[in-house]
């Protein structure tokens, strides 16, 4: 008899139904992993919501990116992995009980992270933003937008000897900064206020690296005002709901670099995901705090609302089953 799951179907706008359906078997060169969780990305939330261009119902367990669990299963070819395994993933289809990779699209975690929750495309992510930034020792980072992105770049950042100044709405977003190494904390609330408070901050020079991890219009006009002459603005926040306008002028004025630093192509985010489990595994990173509000998986649909909403103290959710 074939085997089934559970999974998670985007069945309509707003509208998450779990489904028994047929447990894949791997192919080739893939794992399939008996998942143990998966995060959450801010990036779920506009196909959550529904766009133009969006068909229903959805892949089973699709929108989930984020997983982590143990390899149960091979299929042919497959060395570098076994039954057993515990790993994070790159695979695109986790808001389910199972989901196949490709073999180099997983990563072995280490028994150190035995029992830890390990969402290791967005902790990748963050390795590979921090690397496209070249942030170097003495330099003032604005980070533009603390949520899980921006509190683990903070930390990298700190680590690296830079002086961070932390922009974000809410109080507890700058407290956390705070927690997480930054220098400095400004309330992302009046346009023009904010620049004034970054040039006393740094000496009117402004700072030679922006970060900005929002994906909305407003931060990134604001993070570009916040880029000092011959500095880099990197793009971080995942801009998806349609075309930007930047200032050009601008930005031909203070001569800056900019860098869009998501990755696509696959080795790279596969470096990111072993830096990453390298970075925790050593103790360089400890994202465990950020990780403030667990589901199950019948509760996706509130987990992507949770992750719109941000209610007091949000940072990131985990679905774990």
């Amino acid at each position: 008899m074939t085997e089934t799951m559970r999974a998670a179907v985007l069945s309509a706008p707003g509208t998450m139904e779990l489904v028994e359906t047929v447990r894949p078997e791997p192919g080739s060169g893939e794992v399939r992993v008996r998942l143990e969780g998966c995060g959450v990305c801010a990036s779920n939330v506009e196909p959550f919501e529904g766009q133009p261009w969006s068909t229903f119902p959805g892949d089973a367990g699709g929108l989930g990116h984020e997983g982590w669990g143990v390899v149960d299963a091979v299929g042919a070819g497959v060395t570098s992995v076994a039954v057993g395994d515990r790993v994070a993933t790159l695979a695109g289809r986790s808001f389910a009980e199972y989901d196949v990779a490709a073999e180099d699209a997983v990563v072995v975690l280490p028994a150190a992270l035995d029992g830890q929750p390990f969402p290791g495309e967005p902790l990748g992510c963050a390795m590979n933003i921090f690397r496209r930034s070249d942030i170097r020792a003495g330099q003032w980072v604005a980070i533009v937008g603390i949520g899980f992105l921006g509190a683990v770049l903070t930390r990298l950042a700190t680590e690296a000897g830079a002086r961070v100044i932390a922009i974000s709405r809410r109080q507890s977003s700058l407290d956390l900064a705070k927690a997480f190494g930054a220098a400095e904390t400004v309330a992302m609330d009046d346009h023009w206020r904010i620049i004034e408070a970054v040039k006393a901050i740094t000496g009117e020079a402004l700072c030679e690296r922006v970060i900005e991890a929002v994906g909305k219009q407003w931060p990134l006009d604001l993070a570009g005002e916040l880029v000092g002459y011959g500095g880099r603005l990197v793009i971080a926040g995942y801009h998806q709901d349609g075309p930007r306008q930047v200032s050009m002028q601008m930005w031909n004025w203070k001569g800056i670099d900019v860098a869009n630093a998501h990755e696509r192509d696959p080795a790279v985010a596969l470096r990111g995901l072993r830096e990453a489990v390298d970075a925790v595994t050593t103790g360089r990173l400890d994202p465990a705090p950020l990780y403030t509000h667990q589901y199950a998986l019948d509760d996706v649909a509130e987990a992507i609302e949770a992750t719109r909403d941000k209610p007091d103290g949000f940072v990131k959710a985990l679905i774990t089953y």
